[in-house]
């Protein structure tokens, strides 16, 4: 399909509608034939610009979603699967938490974009980009910029046990595209490698702090701070802190459900609408519609309230449209649209059952107390905010393939600069704020911790889920010289920061964190005269 921009300007729908390596699987819009059908070729600039936008909205949508539905479900689901409320049980409980629920909810846009990525063999450089591009990213330029803001005494042994596993996650990787494709057994191998890290992080902490004989004493020099209840940032659920709403006893009588209804779906907070500048407000106006849909369709229950987020006509409403929701999305609505017997259409199946349970709740509740069921729906919430960030993933990779086919850039540049960057910049920001506000030991495990789950999840999840029964393997054919430069740069990186560390008694300062950031500027430097074949192998 690259082939197309070497044609002339006239010939460019057709031979978008007439090759079949330009069909995009998946995704709501065909963007390469928007882009060389329904735009003349005059007008390419402006379809490149709405696209752009577009792209960056989609990164949006992805932050969204993720930061203010997935991970407060993802949140609730974990603390009702918490069976036992002694101190020590709940501490490592707490940090199972943090390594398996916390992560995959940082981590799911980048999880998602690699399985949608790694469906398609003309994508999986995408999803290889994008992993090790983010990983030298975070390791290099957020690390470095932590050290920067907030020079600290790093954890010893956490450091060295994340570093050490995500060697051996790169090492890993490196072989199978080595080899050109991952097996069953291979990626069961990078989820099995995952577990492996999860068990020997609490198994690790529970020895010592029974060594200690407190387990939940202050961290040692080795152990990463953790903020205290009352320096804990405010919970990110929807409907609290972002959107303002105060939970207050009123009387059944003095709030309605539709007051409720209209309450809830309010994406803003007035009062800090005005004590916010311009451009916050700016911001907030271009997320307004993706939130106020995703109010619409993805239930939230929040453990920290007195009614946990209890809302009686929205959460009945999410009966009927989160289901339908889901179904829509799938596959980009085929089921959905799916005709039972050729005559009744799925989504009205899924509409009809749904609006008779919606309608069953709403009679059978009220709307000061939540029902002993409402933890059904975090699971509901979590399978739809689930959806929606498949789907956003979905139009992110196709919108990127896109791109690379007008400016004839590879999927490995694409996914190692645009959509690494985007995958990052709220990891970026997160860990730079928590080490300006006093715990850069944190963010700085959290730079080598949070990788791993994308890496060894990312990889093996991605692969797994495409195999079928005849055919147990995946191609992973590297398309350029990139793709090992890519790999090199991560390990260099990751061997560097093995040495340098220990060598300075763990005591991170900017000469530290300027050494990093160079470094990133160097290998970007690098990767781009490497996709232009200025620098390029020799051949005899």
């Amino acid at each position: 399909c690259w082939e197309v921009r070497k044609q002339n300007s006239s010939e460019w729908c057709h031979f978008i509608q007439s090759n079949p390596d330009c069909r995009l699987d998946g995704g709501f819009l065909d963007y390469l034939n928007g882009v060389f059908c329904v735009f003349p070729p005059r007008l390419l600039p402006l379809a490149v610009t709405l696209y752009a936008l577009w792209l960056l909205y989609l990164f949006i949508i992805l932050g969204v979603t993720a930061e203010k539905f997935f991970c407060p479900n993802l949140s609730a689901i974990s603390t009702n699967l918490k069976l036992s409320h002694n101190v020590a049980v709940f501490s490592l409980t707490s940090l199972l938490h943090g390594v398996t629920f916390l992560a995959f909810g940082n981590g799911a846009p980048d999880v998602f974009s690699a399985v949608v990525a790694f469906s398609d063999p003309r994508t999986a450089g995408l999803a290889i980009g994008a992993i090790f591009g983010a990983g030298v990213f975070v390791t290099t330029v957020v690390a470095g910029g932590i050290a920067l803001v907030k020079p600290f005494t790093a954890a010893s042994r956490p450091f060295l046990r994340d570093v050490i596993f995500y060697m051996v996650a790169v090492f890993l990787t490196f072989m199978v595209l080595y080899l050109g494709r991952i097996r069953l057994g291979e990626a069961l191998g990078y989820l099995g490698l995952y577990v492996f890290y999860v068990l020997t992080v609490v198994l690790c902490t529970w020895i010592h702090r029974r060594q200690r004989g407190d387990g939940l004493a202050h961290p040692g020099p080795w152990e990463p701070e953790m903020p205290t209840d009352v320096e804990e940032p405010e919970s990110s659920g929807t409907n609290s802190g972002d959107y303002g709403e105060e939970y207050r006893p009123l009387l059944p009588s003095q709030e309605t459900s539709l007051r409720i209804l209209t309450t809830a779906l309010s994406p803003l907070d007035y009062r800090k609408w005005r004590r916010k500048p311009w451009y916050w407000r700016l911001f907030k106006v271009s997320k307004v519609p993706v939130e106020l849909v995703l109010l619409l369709t993805v239930p939230v229950v929040d453990p920290d309230k007195d009614d946990l987020n209890w809302k009686r006509p929205l959460n009945c409403l999410h009966v009927l449209t989160s289901p339908l929701l889901c179904i829509l999305t799938l596959k980009s609505g085929a089921y959905g649209l799916y005709q039972i017997q050729g005559v009744f259409p799925v989504w009205g199946l899924v509409t009809l059952v749904g609006s008779v349970v919606a309608i069953i709740i709403f009679i059978t509740t009220n709307n000061e107390e939540p029902p002993k069921y409402h933890c059904v729906f975090a699971f509901l919430g979590f399978l739809a905010s689930a959806m929606w960030i498949n789907a956003a993933a979905t139009e992110l990779v196709n919108i990127l393939r896109t791109l690379g086919i007008i400016f004839q850039l590879s999927n490995t540049v694409l996914g190692l600069t645009l959509l690494a960057w985007g995958n990052s910049i709220g990891d970026t920001f997160s860990d730079l704020t928590m080490a300006r506000q006093g715990y850069p030991r944190m963010a700085f495990s959290a730079c080598f911790g949070g990788i791993i789950f994308n890496i060894l999840v990312g990889v093996g999840l991605g692969c797994l889920l495409q195999m079928t029964s005849s055919q147990p393997l995946v191609e992973l054919e590297p398309d350029s010289l990139l793709v090992w430069v890519l790999a090199g740069a991560l390990g260099l990186s990751l061997v560097f920061s093995f040495v340098s560390v220990p060598a300075q008694c763990f005591q991170l300062g900017k000469a530290y964190g300027i050494c990093l950031i160079a470094y990133y500027l160097a290998f970007l430097c690098v990767a781009l005269l490497t996709e232009f074949r200025v620098i390029r192998l020799s051949t005899p």
